[in-house]
């Protein structure tokens, strides 16, 4: 006998991602999120052995984890985290050392690279020692140096950077002023820096520097080339920068190399991609990353390769560089990065409403691959090393967990697989969500296809475990139905608590992937460009009609909520109709020529959009706040009170308005939250608070009633 979900049980969750095979695939590091009931999220490092023969072995005990990072023969795992000053570096410091100061005591000390040595044992030990932190990293070939991205002020900067500290004012001239979750944005450059592992010595690469709209988002990504790089007289370092004439002012990421002494930096690509994501092939000779278009979101992210031509021609050491998407119209995905499989590049792709690997090899179209995935669970998280691919693989009903797979079962064409065979399950790795899903309810999804207006749009509807949806006596569910974010994203069919605790309290959840979404091709993402609105909120309507007719969903119990650029669409969808007995918009944008300027997308929204003062009637048809008047459903609006995607000024503005005008709403931010919401307890307040809302104006309830 199973039970619903409780909030309480929101605490027993791990949350498994960031998988990293190791250089013979016999071993897999992954990172775990828990919380713990001292109301704290940890990150935590473990490693299993790929043959499934032990359970994950836990690697850090203290502070958080993040970035595992394989030395190149195995016997080292770097990883990042912000701990307590490594003993070895405290106790070596002169007394007159000023970085000896705060840090080693700081309840915030920075982020640093650390690794474990798993042949001899023990403690990881810290490898750098940077005042600003550590940004990114990757090993060398030799096991002994790491290459890392960190921030470098010059003395005026660091006395700025120390008056900030005190609480001194802003004091800023960039353009991208500002980011998410970063904070304010100064001009201090990101450099590589090639560091000693055994002296901790560091040495700057002068050339080799950031830049840049979209640095927050990719950062530097170094990648070292684990061989001698054809026709460039030795290793190279592969990273990314934005050194346009305004780089504040664009999206472009370009790719570039470096040789390990600083010397001799190149430029591979040429100004029209957003790069991200580099992995070098293990002969050195080829440099695998994704990229998409800096100006159009909608365009599908793609798999790139540059070729570097041997010594033997004329054109020895610069790269060709191509795309291997071919006709696939499809987006890479964002659970990981590209790998190479042989002289093949392995990527996740958005795939219709799924998250699935596809191999790309040279000329030849691509193929979907990995056929015992099925279309019943979605890839969270990837990695493929000798011979092994791990997976995370998210299904609705049983969790989400680690796996291997042989990587030879990726020559294998499974474009046609509709559903996981359980005779050719891969190996499985943890047990995560086990308990939890063992022990409560969870829900049935099924793929549901609509019509609207002439477009076909595909829905995931999650069905509580006591439905039966083929029994024509099922007594229809109160729905909600819950728009994603993006809205250049997907819904796929995946553990969700949020969903399953829904489930549990007996509503029907309905998660339309409306035409904006991606993984279904270029021109359905693109048919909102600079146009919000109609589309999705007929699509998402289409979706609630679908279901209402299959008898799934009671027409007069219909409830809407979304985050982000679902709390956008919510706002359209309450303007439009009045058939929600309760909304609830969530971290949304809802008038978009104030929020230009304020928050972190002035670049988003100039390419989309126009400037608000040259096309400002485009910033007022997306505008909801403008359509308060046609809103009478009452609104849940919530906001992060650091949020810097989505200011909670925004959200302010449609409480306020709705309550000028008498419909009842209700006001939630939460203090120090950025877009998305860490703090575990504020994460549960929010699902209480979305289903109380809900329960407070459900037609069928005794209570009911206004603000």
């Amino acid at each position: 006998m199973t039970d619903p979900l409780d909030l309480d049980d929101f605490y027993d969750l791990r949350l498994v991602s960031e998988p990293a095979v190791s250089p013979a695939g016999d071993r897999v590091a992954f990172v775990a999120d828990e919380f713990d009931a001292a109301d704290e999220r940890r990150r935590s490092l473990f490693v299993v052995p790929t043959d499934g023969s032990h359970e994950p072995y836990r690697l850090t005990r203290v502070a958080d984890a993040s970035d595992p990072t394989w030395g190149p023969d195995g016997s080292k795992l770097g990883f990042r985290a912000a701990r307590e000053t490594d003993a070895g570096i405290a106790v070596s410091r002169a007394p007159d050392d000023e970085s000896a100061g705060d840090e080693a005591t700081s309840d915030d000390p920075e982020t640093q690279v650390w690794a474990f040595d798993l042949d001899r044992g023990g403690d990881a030990r810290q490898l750098t020692d940077f005042e600003e932190g550590v940004e990114g990293f990757d090993w060398g070939p030799d096991g002994e140096r790491i290459v890392v991205a960190a921030r470098d002020p010059t003395d005026d900067q660091r006395e700025y950077l120390d008056r900030r500290e005190d609480g001194a004012p802003v004091e800023t001239e960039r353009l991208q002023h500002k980011y998410d979750g970063v904070g304010w944005l100064d001009d201090v450059r990101t450099y590589l820096f090639v560091v000693d592992c055994e002296t901790r010595t560091a040495t700057r690469l002068d050339d080799a520097y950031g830049g840049g709209a979209r640095e927050p988002a990719t950062g530097l990504d170094p990648s070292w080339s684990p061989a001698p790089v054809p026709g460039a007289d030795g290793h190279r370092i592969a990273f990314l920068s934005n050194r346009t004439d305004r780089p504040d002012d664009n999206y472009v990421m370009d790719v570039y190399t470096v040789a390990p002494d600083g010397s001799d930096c190149r430029k591979l690509t040429d100004s029209t991609l957003t790069a991200s994501r580099l992995r070098w092939h293990p002969e050195g000779d080829r440099l695998a990353f994704v990229a998409r278009d800096p100006e159009n979101a909608h365009v599908p992210s793609e798999p790139y390769v540059a070729a570097f031509e041997p010594d033997d021609q004329p054109t020895a050491g610069t790269a060709t560089v191509e795309s291997l998407a071919g006709d696939l119209d499809r987006t890479v995905a964002r659970y990981g990065d590209p790998a190479w499989h042989g002289d093949d590049v392995v990527a996740p792709i958005g795939d219709e409403g799924l998250t699935r690997l596809a191999r790309f090899r040279g000329d030849e179209p691509p193929v979907r691959t990995f056929g015992e995935q099925g279309r019943d669970r979605t890839v969270e998280g990837f990695d493929c090393r000798g011979g092994t691919v791990a997976v995370v693989l998210s299904h609705p009903r049983d969790g989400t967990e680690l796996y291997a797979v042989d990587a030879e079962s990726l020559d294998t064409d499974a474009s046609d697989s509709e559903s996981h065979d359980p005779a050719g399950e891969p190996t499985r790795l943890t047990a995560a969500t086990d308990d939890l899903v063992a022990d409560h309810e969870t829900p049935e999804c099924r793929r549901v296809t609509v019509e609207s207006a002439g477009h076909e749009v595909e829905a995931l509807a999650y069905l509580p475990e006591d439905f039966d949806p083929d029994a024509p006596d099922s007594e229809p569910r109160p729905a909600v139905v819950s728009v994603h974010g993006g809205p250049v994203s997907y819904d796929a069919p995946t553990f969700s608590f949020l969903f399953a605790y829904l489930t549990g309290q007996g509503y029907v959840v309905v998660r339309p992937n409306y035409r904006g979404s991606s993984s279904y091709g270029r021109a359905f993402s693109e048919a909102i460009r600079g146009d919000w609105g109609p589309r999705e909120t007929a699509d998402v309507l289409a979706s609630v009609d679908e279901v209402v007719q299959r008898g799934w969903a009671d027409p007069d119990r219909l409830f809407a909520t979304g985050f982000s650029y679902g709390g956008i669409t919510t706002a359209y969808l309450v303007a439009e109709t009045d058939r929600f007995a309760a909304a609830a918009a969530e971290h949304g944008v809802y008038d978009f020529r104030s929020a230009f300027g304020t928050d972190d997308s002035q670049v988003w929204w100039a390419d989309d959009f126009g400037l608000p003062w040259e096309a400002p009637e485009r910033y007022e048809a997306a505008a909801s706040i403008g359509d308060v008047g046609e809103m009478d459903t009452p609104l849940l609006v919530t906001a992060g009170g650091e949020d810097w995607r989505c200011p909670p000024s925004q959200s302010e503005q449609l409480y306020v308005s709705l309550k000028k005008r008498g419909v009842p709403a209700r006001l939630v931010v939460y203090p120090d939250e950025h877009h998305a919401i860490e703090d575990p307890d504020r994460a549960t307040h929010r699902l209480e608070e979305l289903a109380d809302w809900f329960e407070r104006f459900d037609p069928a309830r005794s209570e009911s009633g206004g603000a």
